[in-house]
């Protein structure tokens, strides 16, 4: 049995099919699956029934995978292990973000990350927070930056910093005449929300329930995008909520049309999370040490009232 093998295993297990597993594994199907079947018959049983499409697991293979997972890490935990001894920062690092995050936060620390330590490949993809949440899990991310508090057990948290919420409203609402918001003032019939499955659109729902406001059926519009909710704001079709980092690009005339709240502001908390075997955890320091050192110049609220997602 060798961790070539295991690793081959799982490769099939996730993806339910030998040719599709190969190509991940970067090897031929012949090969893996012969080496699949040296395993089996080395063990002397069938850990994948292949009369079925797609290919599944045997009652046995179940358990030998959930053991094959454990193995697999053990394995991977020794090269942490010698990494660290040496002081070595680099290597493959999968990096998940949420899309109301990646764009205002990723051109910040980016360059200073890549020039502070080049041995580190960094493989970065948007992704909703529950699909980071089950990558994580499954052992295809390292780590990944989304809002919290989650609540996972087998995921750790380290906040890297609160992102206020910040009203954007049209010069014709009904709330323009105001100085600061208040969250009472808020009114789910009139916000602009993003699609269903983004956290930042779960927060101001959140944010909106704290002030009793019923949902409407005459009149919804939802968008996949920030800069969208904006223009469909300019338009006066209502208000929407903007986490801050979102406003420091706006244009002059749109920056006219923000509205800070009274403190303490309702804000997000955004983190850094991974899962708790903590592998490669020197990068995973690395990351929130760069990240952490930029934003907290950038964002210098101190009084905020955190707005957790909503995690159905």
């Amino acid at each position: 049995m060798t961790i070539t093998q295991l690793l081959y295993v799982l490769a099939v297990a996730e993806h339910q099919n030998f040719t599709k597993a190969a190509e991940k594994c970067f090897v031929t199907q012949p090969t893996l699956s012969m080496q699949i079947q040296k395993l089996e018959d080395q063990l002397g049983v069938q850990v994948f029934d292949r009369t079925k499409k797609p290919i599944k697991l045997t009652e046995v293979g179940n358990k030998i995978v959930d053991q094959a997972k454990k193995i697999v890490e053990e394995a991977n935990r020794i090269n942490d292990i010698v990494d660290q001894q040496k002081g070595f920062i680099g290597g493959e690092f999968r990096l998940g973000i949420i899309p109301t995050v990646m764009p205002t936060l990723l051109p910040m620390f980016l360059k200073t990350f890549i020039k502070r330590y080049p041995k580190v490949k960094l493989i970065i993809e948007e992704l909703t927070t529950e699909e980071i949440i089950q990558r994580i899990k499954d052992g295809h991310l390292d780590a990944a930056i989304a809002a919290t508090p989650l609540k996972q057990d087998q995921i750790k948290e380290r906040v890297l910093f609160y992102e206020p919420f910040v009203g954007y409203v049209p010069k014709n609402h009904r709330l323009s005449s105001k100085l600061k918001l208040e969250i009472s003032d808020l009114d789910i019939n009139e916000m602009l929300l993003l699609e269903d499955g983004h956290c930042f659109r779960d927060g101001v729902l959140n944010l909106c329930k704290a002030v009793n406001s019923q949902s409407s059926e005459e009149f919804q519009l939802e968008s996949g995008s920030i800069e969208m909710l904006i223009k469909l704001a300019n338009e006066g079709m209502g208000m929407t909520l903007l986490p801050f980092l979102h406003t420091l690009d706006l244009k002059i005339n749109e920056k006219d049309n923000l509205y800070f709240f009274n403190e303490p502001s309702p804000a997000r908390e955004v983190s850094l999370i991974y899962h708790k075997n903590e592998l490669k955890i020197q990068i995973t320091e690395s990351l929130h040490k760069t990240i952490s050192g930029i934003i907290r110049g950038a964002i210098a609220f101190q009084n905020v009232q955190i707005i957790s997602p909503i995690m159905k």
